[in-house]
C-alpha cells in the first residue's frame, strides 16, 4: 500500500527573511536579497556580494542548543535555527517527533581559511594539518564533519528511526525531500524532517567559485546581479541560507489535526556527469529528472500547471534547462508559468532545493507565482512563459521544482495542492 504524503511543518532562514511569512511576503513583493557581503573583508575578491543572513548571530539559537555551542561553522546555526522553526510550525508532539526520521542535506565542506593559514607556514606542517584535520573538539577543527548537523539534531530532538545524511551540491535539498517522501510513502515511516543548510559566504569559498568563472561580478548592483533567462546574464550569486519542512503521511496528519501546505506527489533524480561544473547541453539529464518525477506522481506531462526552475542566472544553465523542460513536457512547456526564486534569493547551494520546496508548496498554499525578477532583455533561447511582471494568480493543482547540481546531480519535485 502507498501511502499519501504531506507537508506540516515549514522553516527557514533566509536572506529574504528568518520566517516563512516574511520570507513569502519578499518573494512575491520581488524583493531582493542580495547586497555586499558583511561577515568578512571582500576588498580583495572579485566577487563582493551575496545573499547574505543579515542580523543574525549564533547566540540567538545556542540557548535552545546548548550542545552546539561550540560550533564555529555558521551554517550549523543557520541549519539549526530553520529546523525548530520547522518543526515548531508543525505543531507536533514531542513524543511523535521522537519516532521520525531526520534527512539533512548539505555541500562539501571548505576549510575554515584563518586557521589553514599559520598551519601552512609551520615547520611540521603536514603533521599538524593531519592532526587538526581529525580533531574532535569543535573549536579545534579545521573543518566540520558533513554529518555533524545530523547529528546535532537528531540527538536534541531525540530522533531514533533513522538519521541521513546527503552531500550531492546544488540537488541535495531536495534529494532529501525526495528519499524522505519515499519512505513515508512505502509506509516504513510515518514522520519525517527534511532540510538543507549551507553557507558559502566565506573567503575561499567565494574564491574557489569565482575561479570557475560562474558568478556575477556585477558588485556596484547586487540586487540586479542575477537575472535568469536573460540575455545579459553574467552569472549566479551565492547565497547561505537553510530550509526544512516537517512531513508526514496523510492519515498520521489527519489523524492530530494538522494544517497541510501541500502534498509531495512525485521525486526524480538523474546523473548526467556530463562536466563537473556544466549540464549536458541539450538539457538530456535534467529532462531525465523531470520526467522521472512525473511518472512516479502517476501523471503525464500536460497535468504539470508550473515549474519552479532551477534557474541559477549563469550563461549554459538557463539554455540547458529551457531545453530540459520542453523535452519533459513536449508543446505543454510553452503553456505553463515558469519561475526562478534565485533572482532574488541568490544561489544557496545544498539549500536551493529545499527552499525552492517551500516556495512550491506556497504556490499551491497562498495560489500566488512569485516573479522572476530582473529579466529585461529576454534571451531568444529562453522561450518559455516566465513570469516577470509580479507575482500572478494560480489556480493550477501541480507544481515541478527542479534542483540541478555540480558533476550532474539532478532532482526534480512534484508538488500538489491539498483539498482534502
Amino acid at each position: 500500500m502507498k501511502h499519501r504524503v504531506v507537508i506540516t511543518g515549514q522553516g527557514l532562514c533566509t536572506s529574504l527573511g528568518r520566517s516563512v511569512d516574511e520570507f513569502w511576503r519578499n518573494l512575491l513583493a520581488g524583493h531582493s536579497g542580495i547586497s555586499r557581503i558583511s561577515l568578512f573583508d571582500t576588498s580583495s575578491l572579485p566577487v563582493r556580494i551575496g545573499g547574505e543572513v543579515r542580523n543574525f548571530t549564533p547566540g540567538e539559537v545556542s540557548g535552545e542548543f546548548p550542545e552546539a555551542e561550540n560550533e564555529k561553522d555558521r551554517k550549523i546555526w543557520l541549519g539549526l535555527d530553520a529546523a525548530a522553526a520547522a518543526i515548531t510550525d508543525s505543531q507536533l508532539p514531542g513524543d511523535t517527533l521522537q519516532n521520525a526520521s531526520l534527512f539533512v542535506g548539505v555541500s562539501l565542506e571548505t576549510f575554515f581559511l584563518e586557521d589553514v593559514t599559520h598551519i601552512a607556514h609551520a615547520p611540521n606542517a603536514s603533521r599538524d594539518f593531519t592532526r587538526q584535520i581529525l580533531e574532535q573538539e569543535p573549536r579545534r577543527r579545521l573543518q566540520t564533519p558533513l554529518d555533524r548537523l545530523t547529528q546535532i539534531l537528531g540527538d536534541h530532538y531525540g530522533l531514533s528511526h533513522g538519521r541521513f545524511t546527503n552531500c550531492s551540491a546544488c540537488a541535495a535539498g531536495a534529494q532529501v525531500i525526495g528519499e524522505a517522501f519515499r519512505r513515508l510513502r512505502d509506509g516504513t515511516r510515518a514522520v519525517a524532517l527534511a532540510g538543507a543548510t549551507d553557507s558559502t559566504l566565506n573567503p575561499l569559498a567565494l574564491g574557489g567559485f569565482s575561479l570557475l568563472q560562474i558568478l556575477s561580478t556585477e558588485n556596484d548592483q547586487p540586487e540586479k546581479a542575477c537575472r535568469p533567462f536573460d540575455v545579459t546574464r553574467q552569472g549566479t550569486v551565492l547565497a547561505e541560507g537553510a530550509a526544512f519542512v516537517v512531513m508526514e503521511t496523510l492519515e498520521h496528519a489527519r489523524q492530530r489535526g494538522a494544517r497541510i501546505y501541500a502534498e509531495v506527489l512525485g521525486y526524480g533524480s538523474s546523473l548526467d556527469a556530463s562536466r563537473v561544473t556544466d549540464p549536458v547541453p541539450n538539457g538530456q539529464g535534467a529532462a531525465a529528472s523531470m520526467a522521472g518525477a512525473i511518472r512516479d506522481a502517476g501523471l503525464q506531462p500536460e497535468n504539470i500547471a508550473c515549474v519552479n526552475a532551477h534557474g541559477t542566472g549563469t550563461p549554459k544553465n538557463d539554455v540547458a534547462e529551457t531545453l530540459a523542460i520542453r523535452q519533459a513536457l513536449g508543446a505543454h512547456a510553452r503553456a505553463i508559468p515558469v519561475t526562478a526564486n534565485k533572482s532574488m534569493t541568490g544561489h544557496m547551494i545544498a539549500t536551493s532545493g529545499a527552499l525552492e520546496a517551500i516556495a512550491s508548496a506556497m504556490t499551491l498554499y497562498t495560489r500566488k507565482i512569485p516573479p522572476t525578477i530582473n529579466r529585461a532583455c529576454p534571451d531568444p533561447r529562453c522561450d518559455l512563459d516566465y513570469v516577470v511582471e509580479g507575482c500572478r494568480r494560480f489556480e493550477g493543482r501541480t507544481v515541478l521544482s527542479n534542483s540541478f547540481g555540480f558533476g550532474g546531480q539532478n532532482a526534480s519535485l512534484v508538488f500538489g495542492r491539498f483539498d482534502s
